[in-house]
Formats: C-alpha cells, sequence, structure tokens
C-alpha cells in the first residue's frame, strides 16, 4: 500500500502547525460563510479553481486542507501532491469536527 502524499491532522492538533501553514479552505463560498463558518486565516479556493490558484505557488510552504467533512480537502491533498506540493496536511473530519461537542469524560 502506497502511503497517502498527505498527513490527516485531528481539529485537537491544530495549534501543533505554525502560522507558516497556509490554511487553504476548498468549501463553496456559501459553506465558507455558512453555519459551520470557518477557520482563523482560512483561505477560500473552491476545489474546482485550486489546481489553477496553486500553480503559482510555492511547492515547499506547507498548506492544511480544510473542507465540511474531509473528503474534498483528501482529493484536494492528492491534487496537489500531484502537482508537486510536499508538505501537505487534511483537516480530518473537516469543519464538522472541528466544531463537534467535546466528548464527555
Amino acid at each position: 500500500m502506497t502511503p497517502l502524499p498527505y498527513q490527516d491532522i485531528s481539529p485537537s492538533r491544530l495549534d501543533a502547525l505554525g502560522p507558516e501553514v497556509r490554511r487553504i479552505d476548498v468549501r463553496e463560498p456559501d459553506e465558507y460563510t455558512g453555519p459551520l463558518g470557518h477557520l482563523p486565516r482560512a483561505e477560500l479556493i473552491p476545489l474546482g479553481t485550486l489546481e489553477v490558484a496553486a500553480a503559482a505557488w510555492p511547492r515547499e510552504t506547507p498548506l492544511l486542507l480544510i473542507c465540511r467533512s474531509g473528503g474534498r480537502s483528501a482529493r484536494a491533498a492528492q491534487l496537489l501532491a500531484h502537482a508537486g506540493f510536499k508538505h501537505l496536511f487534511n483537516l480530518a473530519g473537516g469543519m464538522l469536527a472541528v466544531r463537534a461537542p467535546p466528548p464527555q469524560g
């Protein structure tokens, strides 16, 4: 089995990513401004426009990909890996996981 070209990161570990990690939200504009909101410093670049937008980005810049549930952002990470990006993170569970209430314990 081939290792994934990106690393899944849970919402609880977001603070471990430094400010040098660019936050790319690949949802649609109505989702970005909708009930789930978006992460601070997140840039809205819908998945359909990502390939063109990313063409001029430095390949060494670390990127965190964000979506609603983690599926589109995983596809975005795959796409960017094929384009030569080397430091990719996928927000596991997406904004749904970020906004979920903490587990009771």
